[in-house]
């Protein structure tokens, strides 16, 4: 597995397996395949309802906790400092854990930003007192990271975005790498164009025939062209499956290499279209909601 390493020294492997919308009685058994077939990467977050589930699997698993790389995500509805410190204490109890390798605020909140950086700022005092690896942020918008960079000290780890080459935000991605900060890709092979839209506006990157020309070229499946055309160009990619067929196919795109041209063809076929929701629009009050206690 290659790993990435992060703006504080901390090792992550390139590859992770994603638990987005995967229900909990379907979650421990995706985790524990993805266990078994190599993956050391597990990403869930406290609004997924799921985090006791990863917990589970891991416990059982033979892998050491050392050699596993958690990350999870701490919601808007658990922003402000003592709330945030909170919100670790909950996850890491579900998860059960001391120590939670990557914390990172699932939204910018911008319409109460404040209440954003006294949630940094709790990441920070995590950090400080050891009780996580790194921390980061998700879904931040050049303008939430300008920001967040004026009003805190320590530089985000990991910006974890919505990244397929139907939705690139290569001005977010060069921002991140300007200022050390690692680009990963949620949807990395453009689940969420799946489930967004109708008729016309309903557009699957991977049967796009410039995808499957390069997958067969390769002998390699489409989703596996665009995992590895993330991983090729430096991001963290967290695929999402329940089947194991699948979870083991995403994790085999490390004996491969897209060309020049190739990369170039797949970055060629941005649209500019978000699946996901606009991060101006994730507010409290269209968003929120309690995250259970452990």
């Amino acid at each position: 597995m290659q790993t990435l390493t992060l703006n504080n020294g901390v090792e992550m492997p390139a590859l992770g397996l994603g638990v987005f919308q995967t229900p909990p009685d379907e979650t421990r058994a995706a985790v524990t395949a993805a266990l078994e077939l190599g993956y050391r990467h597990i990403d869930t977050a406290a609004a997924y309802s799921n985090e006791r589930e990863v917990g589970q699997a891991i416990r059982t698993s033979a892998v050491p906790r050392d050699d596993l790389f958690i990350e999870t995500k701490i919601w808007i509805s658990d922003y402000g400092y003592d709330e945030t410190l909170h919100g670790f204490d909950k996850s890491a109890a579900k998860l059960g854990v001391d120590r939670i390798d990557l914390l990172i605020l699932h939204q910018a909140l911008p319409s109460d930003f404040d209440r954003t950086l006294a949630a940094y700022r709790a990441l920070e005092k995590l950090l400080a007192d050891g009780k996580v690896r790194a921390i980061g942020v998700s879904n931040f918008m050049v303008d939430h990271l300008t920001a967040l960079l004026d009003a805190t000290s320590v530089v985000p780890a990991v910006n974890q975005l919505e990244i397929h080459p139907y939705f690139q935000q290569r001005a977010v991605l060069d921002f991140d790498n300007d200022h050390g900060i690692l680009n990963q890709a949620w949807s990395p092979i453009g689940g969420i164009t799946f489930y967004r839209g109708q008729g016309e506006d309903r557009r699957s990157v991977l049967e796009d025939p410039a995808v499957t020309a390069i997958a067969e070229v390769h002998g390699k499946s489409p989703a596996q062209v665009l995992l590895r055309w993330g991983i090729q160009q430096g991001r963290s990619v967290i695929p999402k499956s329940t089947k194991r067929h699948r979870i083991a196919e995403n994790i085999d795109v490390f004996d491969f290499a897209l060309s020049t041209d190739e990369l170039k063809t797949l970055d060629a076929l941005e649209t500019g279209r978000r699946g996901g929701p606009e991060p101006s629009d994730v507010t409290l009050a269209a968003y929120g909601r309690a995250i259970a206690e452990a």
